[in-house]
């Protein structure tokens, strides 16, 4: 979007699928249809039928794009529902909890590798860690 901003000059016609494809909210997708009409660009929609051009446009184009944000908006808080309904299911989301043991007996293996000359990949590898895990949890000692 944003090399297609710059590139876009006066005579051209910009064509989009949807009308909401021009931004996220009802404000950016205007804002859009305005500076591209500020600098002489077209716009045109192929499957709303949309030309801001006309007056007539400009109405569908505030129409629809106010409806894709109010869709977008059902989306989120269907999605907030469904998350919470899951919790209260006891579901549990993110990381896992770390078993402080484990993690105690994996860094005394990757310290014993490390003082044998293997590199910290090496030894995280041999636990099956990453090295950005290995420094997270010796961060965390």
């Amino acid at each position: 979007m944003k090399k297609l901003l710059e590139y876009a000059e006066e005579g051209d016609i910009v064509v989009v699928w949807r009308v909401d494809r021009l931004g996220r909210s009802l404000i950016d997708v205007l804002n859009t249809v305005a500076l591209l009409r500020g600098r002489g660009v077209q716009v045109r929609s192929i499957s709303d039928g949309i030309d801001p051009a006309t007056s007539t446009g400009r109405l569908m184009l505030n129409m629809l794009a106010t409806l894709a944000e109010y869709e977008r908006e059902l989306i989120v808080e269907r999605v907030n529902a469904g998350i919470a309904a899951a919790r209260q299911n006891g579901t549990r989301f993110g990381r896992p909890v770390s078993d402080s043991a484990l993690i105690a007996e994996k860094l005394a293996i990757i310290k014993e590798a490390r003082s044998k000359g293997h590199t910290a990949k090496e030894a995280a590898r041999l636990v099956g860690w990453s090295r950005a895990t290995l420094y997270r949890h010796q961060q965390n000692r």
